[in-house]
């Protein structure tokens, strides 16, 4: 299946640099461009992409914005990626919070980048351990606990519980398997269950969601 993809940044280079990236992957389509948040949303709707790569630092609209505007729509699926150069301390929580399923480096290599879009599109989060390690730290800043969803964990099994915790820590599939001594497939299987009961996008989404509940905390 055809991986439809939107990019979004204001500097025209980038966008052409991208799309002739992807351009020669079998399984991509850039299918449109868009230069502002405002513009990224509306191609957003207008489209409907499997994956939208979203500069931050954008006119009109910023792209945090333009995120949480398209991961808040009901009638949306895109998943976003956001485009950094190299100091995320400014902008990675409110990222993962907007929505966003990871971070990519603009200076990505073309197999980088392909293999990028291919996890966030597969519902998978794209966070680097140094990513993570900055969430974590935020999430150590902030405190308490900041969703008042605890509701929703009681709806998860003991293992479902167990695997989100996991999740929480970046682990991978394959590393969570390991951990529980059972197939990556169950551990895929209990992911998928764990994002339909508590209605998240995605990995990175389960990643916040299970910290600001309280379920994980920094340091644990």
């Amino acid at each position: 299946m055809t991986i439809r993809v939107v990019i979004a940044d204001d500097q025209g280079m980038v966008r052409t640099g991208f799309t002739v990236f992807l351009a020669s992957q079998g399984d991509i389509e850039v299918v449109g461009e868009a230069a502002d948040g405002a513009e990224a949303v509306a191609r957003a709707r207008e489209l409907k992409p499997d994956v939208i790569l979203m500069d931050v630092r954008m006119p009109v609209m910023d792209g945090l914005e333009a995120t949480r505007q398209i991961t808040a729509s009901p009638d949306l699926s895109a998943k976003v990626l956001i485009l950094t150069t190299f100091d995320l301390d400014d902008y990675v929580y409110q990222a993962l919070r907007a929505g966003a399923s990871g971070f990519l480096l603009k200076d990505a290599s073309a197999a980088q980048l392909a293999e990028a879009v291919r996890i966030v599109a597969a519902g998978d989060a794209l966070l680097s351990p140094g990513v993570t390690k900055r969430l974590i730290h935020e999430f150590a800043r902030l405190g308490a606990p900041r969703a008042p969803t605890t509701r929703r964990l009681a709806d998860l099994t003991e293992r479902e519980t167990e695997v989100l915790s996991l999740v929480a820590q970046a682990l991978s599939n394959q590393e969570i398997a390991g951990k529980l001594v059972v197939a990556e497939q169950t551990v895929k299987t209990h992911v998928g269950r764990v994002l339909m009961k508590l209605g998240l996008r995605d990995r990175a989404q389960a990643i916040v969601y299970a910290y600001e509940t309280g379920l994980v905390r920094p340091g644990e």
